[in-house]
């Protein structure tokens, strides 16, 4: 069984972080996906793992945490899948688990871009590891993009990052081509580098842009949390923290638990200032949300909180208790 330790250097804080957390995914040709869908659901109910994992032709993908043992167990089951065998995998820990219950979904991608004929199986980027990542973006001339959602790249992003102010990824293909020729100007292109927070969308976004007729076009190999994971502090390029698809919501460096909350109206991170704001309300609204949502729906949501206070006093799970799916990466 692989080795399941997180790598963060403050050992006595890690050991108290019983939980470990893997996001994972791998573009594999998956056939059977019914079949194996039945499978994992089972395997990772027996052994107690919870979390969201995707399923389509085109691979795996999600986010899955529980005991050690069990994470090996279901890992172990992953990597026999046909093409898994080196499926992508970061590490994290927590104190108790992100996660309110198991779900193995089928869809037609393992993260929605909407151009059916992008295969990064075939014609992904270059993959640059995080210990040569800081050269190539602090190199003249070199576009970076941060190929994740709007409200992901508030939360942080690498210094001189383009944000393509998408809402969904769907959107990315036609922000792009839109952006093309400002971006790239005329005459030979220049290098395009980019990155999302564990490397799937990347994949996918420079097999779209190599489909476009780019060659010179890399991303994070890893994502966001594995330079995080590997890039100390005092050398790193990144600024903020990096929101993440579970009950922790970010992490910073050494994927420590970050400042961010959620708001459980809109689902959108929420910063410390904007907690102190008027328009936040604990489960109601947030400052980004409060004008999106009528006087009836916050009246909702606050009866909702409100009958999950109560259910946290007495010990038990609020089945309104809802955390960010895996799947909103779309």
């Amino acid at each position: 069984m692989p080795s399941l330790k997180h790598p963060a250097p403050e050992e006595e804080a890690a050991a108290n972080l019983s939980v470990c957390v893997a996001a994972l995914y791998k573009f594999a040709p998956l056939n059977d996906c019914v079949g194996i869908q039945e499978d994992l659901i089972k395997l990772c109910r027996a052994q107690g793992v919870k979390g969201t994992l995707i399923l389509a032709r085109e691979g795996i993908n999600g986010t899955v945490a529980g005991s050690d043992e069990a994470m090996g167990q279901v890992l172990s089951h992953i990597r026999q899948l046909p093409g898994c065998a080196d499926v992508e995998v970061k590490f994290s820990r927590a104190q108790s688990p992100p996660f309110h219950r198991m779900k193995v979904r089928i869809k037609r991608e393992i993260v929605t871009m909407g151009e059916p004929n992008i295969n990064p199986l075939v014609n992904a980027g270059h993959y640059v590891p995080p210990q040569d990542w800081n050269a190539l973006i602090s190199e003249p001339g070199t576009i970076l993009i941060d190929t994740r959602n709007d409200y992901e790249v508030a939360v942080g992003s690498f210094a001189g990052a383009i944000n393509p102010q998408t809402r969904t990824f769907r959107e990315f293909p036609t922000w792009f081509r839109a952006e093309r020729d400002r971006l790239l100007g005329e005459g030979t292109p220049p290098k395009v580098a980019m990155f999302c927070t564990g490397g799937i969308r990347c994949e996918k976004s420079t097999a779209f842009l190599a489909a476009e007729g780019l060659d010179e076009v890399y991303h994070l190999q890893g994502g966001i949390l594995k330079y995080l994971e590997t890039i100390p502090p005092e050398q790193s390029l990144w600024e903020g923290e990096c929101f993440v698809f579970d009950q922790r919501v970010a992490v910073g460096h050494g994927l420590g638990l970050g400042k961010h909350g959620l708001c459980h109206a809109c689902r959108r991170p929420v910063s410390e200032a904007d907690r102190l704001s008027p328009l936040f309300e604990d489960g109601v609204s947030c400052p980004t949300c409060h004008s999106e949502r009528t006087d009836e729906q916050r009246a909702g949501y606050r009866e909702r909180q409100r009958q999950q206070n109560l259910a946290g006093e007495r010990g038990e799970e609020h089945i309104g208790a809802v955390l960010v799916s895996q799947h909103q990466q779309d």
